[in-house]
């Protein structure tokens, strides 16, 4: 890994803390442009997640109904109830966004995968740097709002499902994540800007409890508006 993220995970409570837990569950509030657009509005406005710690596998629940949640894997998504037993799935997820665009309408299996990758990403990292096949590299400082951050690039194995293969993470003087830079595939490759705020420390590892998502422009600068996801995190609990 590249010098400054073995400061982050350091700073994040290091792996000797972070391997004591196999999984990480939080409620989220969801809110942000994106689901409308997706004709999915209020699915996710109240939700929990679990994701787990050691391999691409997270589940949103309830979904749709009290007694339905999702499941996540890379290679197949599904929605079942809380005996296993399958109301629907999707085999090869990922495929099923070919040609889509930032309004292209989602099903809810879609939905599902994506929202499972997405927060796996997100409350694996920064211990994402440490996985088996991401390579990471310090870029050059980042000024922004008066603030000098130091950035880490991180390219992807394939094996590991995201927004994209290579992504960009910001960090401030004290090495808490500011902001989060990718390019959506599933959505036409949307430039995004995914910011953070307000740390909590959870069982010794500092948890973002606020996220917002808001366009990036092809110099790095960012649009004020839309906010493209909004993400409020309580209740978190490592396991």
């Amino acid at each position: 890994m590249a010098p400054l993220a073995n400061e982050v995970i350091e700073r994040y409570g290091g792996l000797d803390r972070w391997n004591r837990f196999d999984t990480v569950e939080a409620r989220l509030g969801v809110g942000g442009a994106l689901w409308g657009l997706k004709q999915q509005a209020g699915v996710m406005d109240d939700i929990f997640v679990r994701v787990s710690l050691r391999e691409p596998r997270a589940s949103h629940f309830p979904f749709t109904a009290p007694h339905l949640r999702t499941s996540f894997q890379p290679h197949r998504v599904a929605i079942e109830d809380a005996d296993g037993n399958v109301e629907a799935e999707l085999l090869e997820p990922r495929r099923s966004f070919d040609g889509h665009g930032l309004d292209t309408p989602w099903s809810l299996l879609q939905l599902a995968y994506f929202a499972g990758y997405a927060m796996w990403t997100y409350l694996n990292t920064p211990f994402l740097f440490a996985y088996n096949g991401v390579q990471t590299e310090e870029l050059s400082p980042w000024e922004e709002n008066g603030e000098r951050w130091r950035r880490v690039q991180a390219t992807l194995p394939a094996h590991l499902p995201s927004h994209c293969t290579v992504q960009t993470f910001y960090f401030d003087a004290d090495r808490l994540l500011k902001r989060h830079d990718y390019s959506a595939d599933i959505l036409g490759g949307t430039a995004a800007a995914h910011y953070t705020a307000d740390h909590v420390d959870v069982s010794g590892i500092p948890v973002p409890t606020r996220r917002w998502v808001l366009p990036r422009n092809p110099d790095g600068s960012t649009a004020p508006e839309p906010t493209i996801v909004s993400i409020a995190l309580s209740e978190i609990l490592f396991q």
